[in-house]
């Protein structure tokens, strides 16, 4: 194994998916580099902007026709990958697909399918380990992915490694995560003490691994709310305005900007459309932004039965919340709605319900039109363009009251927080050093890393990679809130198997030392293979191979001294038999003593692989797989390190070498090698067909 241990995943969404690509230190490397602080922290996981890549549509649109998403949708992202793992790490490297909203929505025939062949087209056309489809290639839940973005959110922000810095009151140090999409939003936190003993039966059970081989356990409660991302609460909206007045085609929009006319879709109405003739309803903006916040108000059902108390939104059970040590952070959504849109306006400021608010108030109450003029202008920034100003005030409402009047988070800026709360841009720079405490923070990146849920899964395999320091350690995953291992407990990922371990090079150690049960096996196997050749090969033959057993032991040879004898049947089955001993002599005619194999360095331990831009010579699994090979050069011929080329040989010993370069096992030399030797050994002449020699020729005894 090299240096590096590189991670794929495949974050398949409702709208596209995009590969993410990760790395970590081995654990044995990253043991033995790390300081005494170091040790108690997580692998440390890189990734790069470049390593990232999103295409379109997402795979659910692949349910009818799933053999086609090899080559239309997969082939392009893991063309990708494959530019940016090192080739010999390649078969090192786990892959994940994890399908989240988009795929949620097919009939479980149609999700196996395509899963199936998601799985079947990677091991097809890829090195890429894929232990165990069931894990490697699945749709989570929205609960797992809340968990993973947990996992993510407290690592960037240091809650795991440095608990100390992140205290915030009560023995808290962990930090809530929210996520918003367009189907659904989740929320994941760990409640305090007391909420977490009295629910724990809500909880999910996490646990990890350090560096030093130190579990890290931690009780997070998650959920999942469906039908509450921004896309299907807007569609839950029309629909009610669009019941409360079925007899209107022209329904007044508060959560519109003034003067804009949109269909029921939310699409701009187009001349001789049936909007415009009057056959189908249309939405008109009317600027109110405060009506459009009281109309949004009870699609948060919070009205809703609760049969577990207490609850938050739509009557799903929620363990109170803390907000004196429950500090959040919001992604997705909840960053593009609160900063991108108005980035120009508070660039420098962290959310703030009072300022927040009153900006999107002044936004939505302009006449469409000058909106229109101050995106063409880029007033609130490249990225805001007609169709995110059309959608701003409907999902900036929906935020608002999702997290104040849904999950309760209390408003900055209105409402009196304790302590000196610092809300500056420089806060979410340094939150390795100090910590939110905020109560809520929406969070794009963190330290320049992307805060995703995709990262949180790889934290948990590569800290499932740590070695134990016992065979009585719990395994690192997560499952439900009971002690030991539960029947629902999820591990990361499928058996690591590395591709050196089934190398050539051990295949002694594999067959026989990991249970010496198989040894007396597999000499009955062989014993039960020659009966059976035995009987098969008719009654003159078996008679003829009785006496040559019988010869081989020594009772036709009255010359007990002989080389034959003390050959015996070892001598036979190590290609020692009666016949002479023939010289391999090459083509020019020297002795074979004279030529030499190159070594091979039999390390697995390959320090070439420590970055992308190093070597990249490396070994792969199989006994079948062509090994990396060497020749001796002269003195003065530079070496493969001397020169700089990136040159990888293989197939050497497979007559696929380059001519001239290393030498072939069956080229014309090897050949006539065997020609010669006997020609030589006969003296130079030619073998009489009733030759003594040509009658004991191994190869005559096979034609017998």
């Amino acid at each position: 194994m090299g240096k590096w241990r590189h991670g794929v995943i495949l974050d398949a969404g409702s709208s596209g998916t995009r590969v993410h690509i990760y790395r970590w230190l081995n654990s044995d490397k990253a043991r033995a580099q790390a300081e005494a602080a170091q040790l108690h922290s997580l692998p440390v996981i890189e990734t790069d902007k470049k390593w990232t890549k999103k295409i379109h549509p997402g795979i659910s649109t692949f349910g009818d026709n799933p053999h086609d998403i090899g080559p239309d949708h997969l082939e392009e992202l893991l063309s990708h990958a494959l530019q940016h793992v090192p080739l010999e790490d390649v078969p090192n490297t786990p892959l994940f697909l994890l399908a989240t909203a988009g795929m949620r929505i097919l009939s479980p025939l149609k999700q196996k399918a395509v899963l199936t062949e998601v799985c079947d087209f990677a091991r097809r056309t890829t090195k890429f380990q894929l232990p165990d489809c069931d894990l490697h290639v699945q749709v989570i839940p929205g609960e797992t992915e809340g968990l993973y973005g947990w996992i993510a959110a407290n690592y960037l922000l240091g809650g795991f490694d440095n608990p100390k810095d992140h205290e915030h009151g009560k023995g808290h140090h962990t930090y809530g995560f929210l996520d918003m999409g367009g189907a659904s939003a989740q929320i994941a936190f760990a409640p305090n003490a007391t909420e977490a003993e009295k629910h724990s039966n809500d909880l999910t059970l996490l646990r990890l691994r350090s560096i030093d081989g130190a579990p890290l356990e931690y009780k997070v409660f998650v959920t999942t709310w469906l039908g509450f991302g921004v896309n299907q609460a807007r569609q839950r909206y029309v629909k009610a305005l669009l019941e409360s007045s079925p007899d209107t085609s022209e329904l007044p929009d508060p959560c519109l900007p003034s003067g804009l006319r949109v269909t029921k879709e939310g699409k701009p109405i187009e001349a001789g459309s049936h909007e415009s003739q009057g056959k189908e309803p249309m939405l008109i903006g009317t600027g109110k932004f405060s009506e459009c916040m009281h109309q949004t108000y009870p699609l948060l059902e919070k009205d809703k039965e609760c049969l577990d108390q207490p609850c938050l939104l739509n009557g799903q059970h929620v363990p109170a919340i803390d907000f004196d040590v429950n500090h959040f952070v919001g992604v997705s959504e909840y960053w593009h709605t609160t900063h991108e849109v108005f980035k120009k306006g508070h660039k420098n400021k962290a959310y703030d319900f009072k300022t927040y608010q009153e900006q999107v108030d002044n936004f939505c109450s302009q006449d469409w039109k000058d909106i229109e003029k101050g995106v063409s202008k880029e007033k609130w920034g490249h990225k805001v363009d007609e169709t995110t100003a059309l959608e701003v005030c409907f999902k900036a409402s929906w935020l608002i009251n999702v997290l104040h009047d849904g999950i309760g988070i209390p408003r900055v800026g209105i409402e009196e927080l304790k302590g000196d709360k610092n809300t500056t841009k420089a806060m979410i720079n340094k939150a390795k050093d100090k910590g939110f405490l905020d109560p809520f923070q929406a969070v794009d990146k963190i330290g320049g890393v992307e805060l995703s849920w995709t990262l949180g899964k790889m934290v948990l395999y590569a800290s499932s990679e740590v070695s134990a320091p016992s065979t009585e350690a719990l395994a690192v995953g997560f499952g439900s809130n009971v002690p030991g291992i539960p029947d629902d407990f999820q591990v990361p990922g499928g058996a690591y198997i590395s591709s050196s371990d089934s190398s050539d090079d051990d295949w002694h150690d594999h067959l026989f030392s990991e249970n010496p049960r198989r040894i007396p096996g597999f000499v009955i196997f062989i014993l039960i293979i020659c009966v059976i050749c035995f009987m098969l090969c008719g009654r003159e033959r078996r008679k003829s191979t009785f006496k040559k057993i019988l010869h081989m032991f020594g009772r036709g040879s009255g010359r007990h001294g002989s080389l034959r004898r003390r050959r015996g049947f070892a001598g036979k089955l190590f290609g020692l038999g009666t016949a002479p001993s023939y010289e391999r002599v090459l083509e020019s005619g020297e002795g074979a003593d004279d030529f030499e194999l190159g070594s091979l360095d039999g390390s697995s331990d390959n320090d070439h692989s420590d970055s992308s831009d190093g070597s990249r010579i490396g070994r792969t699994s199989g006994w079948m797989t062509p090994q990396l090979k060497t020749a001796h050069t002269d003195p003065g011929t530079p070496t493969y390190f001397e020169t700089g080329r990136d040159v990888v040989t293989q197939g050497v010993g497979l007559g696929l070498e380059p001519p001239g370069v290393f030498p072939n096992a069956i080229d014309r030399g090897g050949l006539i090698a065997r020609t010669d030797s006997r020609e030589r050994l006969a003296g130079g002449k030619k073998s009489r067909a009733s030759s003594p020699s040509r009658l004991r020729s191994p190869m005559m005894s096979l034609k017998e």
